[in-house]
């Protein structure tokens, strides 16, 4: 009898900690929308109190929550619907930039010896930031277009380059880790020399003719001072890939 009242308590605790978990974070739902998502970033930010353990991808229990907050289709689910309006997706696309700004800053508590704790979670989240940003810039870019009397104009030109550029720099900020590179665990140091290769390929591969001579000079002086073997390797493959987009536009205007 004894047993049983012990097994029914048992199974009361983990049912009220699912249901706390599922209000927290709705586990249950097949992605998160914009008010989820602001919601479940707010509580990390500001619920959790300062010697809380966050979320964790080595934690069995909490590691659906960080799949869950960096999971693309949460916002790929509306920017990429072809029924909805431009202005729409953009302002879908606005609010979750807003959001993994303020997220962008959950994981980046350092330990005694000035090591990142989460640098796994501080990177997946990163990383979201930057698939996100792809998307968002170029759907501005199209509305910018859409809404234009002339789509084709200098004025709409300029105003399309820049935002690229600010895109550009937005992910040359990513490499400012390298001066960090110590902090991170030799699993992180991988996944962020991963980002590299991954992101800026991405980025390149999007806008071909965009202005890198900021990325190349930073990958220069970053080249110089990295002491990680796998960032310093993705270095060296963006270095040669900047360059050889270089040369392909200087043939484009020879030509």
């Amino acid at each position: 009898m004894n047993k049983i009242k012990i097994f029914l308590c048992a199974l009361a605790c983990i049912t009220l900690t699912n249901c706390e978990t599922e209000e927290r974070f709705p586990l249950s739902k097949r992605y998160w929308d914009i008010k989820d998502y602001e919601a479940v970033v707010n509580e990390l930010k500001f619920g959790y109190k300062s010697d809380e353990k966050l979320p964790t991808l080595d934690d069995p229990e909490t590691r659906l929550i960080v799949e869950k907050l960096t999971d693309r289709q949460n916002f790929t689910v509306v920017l990429g619907d072809k029924e909805l309006g431009i202005s729409y997706k953009n302002e879908a696309a606005e609010a979750f930039f807003k959001s993994w700004r303020l997220l962008n800053s959950v994981y980046t508590e350092l330990d005694r010896k000035d090591n990142y704790i989460y640098d796994k979670e501080m990177l997946a989240v990163y990383h979201f930031g930057l698939d996100l940003q792809l998307r968002y810039f170029e759907l501005g870019n199209e509305e910018i277009r859409v809404n234009s009397d002339d789509p084709n104009s200098d004025e709409v030109k300029a105003t399309t380059d820049s935002n690229v550029n600010i895109l550009v720099k937005n992910f040359t900020n990513y490499l400012d880790y390298v001066n960090e590179e110590k902090r991170f665990s030799e699993k992180g140091q991988q996944i962020y020399a991963e980002g590299i290769k991954t992101y800026f390929t991405k980025l390149i591969n999007r806008y071909p003719e965009a202005d890198f001579s900021n990325v190349k000079r930073k990958v220069d002086l970053m080249l110089k001072k990295t002491k990680v073997a796998p960032i310093k390797s993705e270095l060296s493959n963006l270095n040669e890939l900047l360059i050889e987009n270089m040369n392909r536009k200087k043939q484009k205007e020879v030509n």
